[in-house]
């Protein structure tokens, strides 16, 4: 697969889904070669050096939880890896902006309930899919490259996944700065396929034809999913 090196502008292609091991990789490549789409983006003024620092430890903080949750995996099964990255997840992303740019336009016209009630079943289905997916530990280290300066304010933390006797996976992770401190508004595999684009592309679709109880209960499937291939 050849992809160009573009990071997508936050206002027109924001979806995130989450990397999957390698045994899982091909098969995430071809979905990803299938439906991915991109915008250009423009470099802007590069944040204060102190800024930067934190951006990069807010993607280092994930990348533990994801290490702790491999090496713990049969031990702590479904259930205990879910608990452990939840907090995490809720520490390293900007979960409202997420939530919202998942569901595109329609976001504005769900309810303030209904806004909450997807907040944390978006959450939830990002920890259970990390949890389903990062159960095994076979030798894999994240490393942090270095970080750009990227459209409106925001950062790119270049990092790698690298996996003994096999490819390096490039995984860059787009920050916005909040109250809170650096946070994660997408992920790019491969450097620039936005997993952010192909979940709205789903969940949008979804919300659209058939509405947000029928949204909600497609979520909900998709955890019981991966928490039954997780052993949970």
């Amino acid at each position: 697969m050849i992809v160009e090196h573009r990071l997508l502008d936050t206002h027109e292609n924001e979806d995130a889904a989450m990397l999957c091991p390698p045994r899982w990789l091909a098969a995430l490549l071809v979905a990803l070669c299938l439906t991915a789409s991109a915008a250009g983006g423009a470099d802007v003024g590069e944040p204060a050096p102190e800024a930067r620092a934190s951006a990069a430890e807010t993607v280092e903080r994930l990348h533990g939880g994801l290490l702790a949750s491999m090496k713990g995996g049969e031990e702590l099964g479904f259930q205990g890896r879910f608990d452990g990255l939840r907090p995490i997840v809720e520490e390293t992303f900007d979960l409202n902006f997420m939530g919202s740019k998942s569901v595109g336009r329609y976001w504005k016209k769900l309810s303030p309930a209904e806004k909450e009630i997807w907040i944390d079943k978006f959450t939830s289905f990002l920890a259970a899919n990390y949890a389903g997916n990062f159960d095994a530990y076979d030798g894999e280290s994240f490393h942090t490259l270095g970080e750009e300066p990227a459209k409106r304010e925001t950062l790119v933390v270049l990092t790698e996944l690298r996996i003994p006797n096999s490819d390096d996976i490039i995984l860059n992770y787009r920050l916005r700065k909040t109250a809170d401190g650096w946070r994660i508004i997408d992920i790019y595999l491969k450097g620039t396929v936005s997993e952010l684009a192909l979940r709205r592309s789903d969940f949008s679709t979804t919300l659209k034809a058939k509405g947000f109880p029928e949204l909600a209960a497609a979520v909900d499937k998709k955890i019981l999913d991966l928490r039954t291939k997780g052993g949970g």
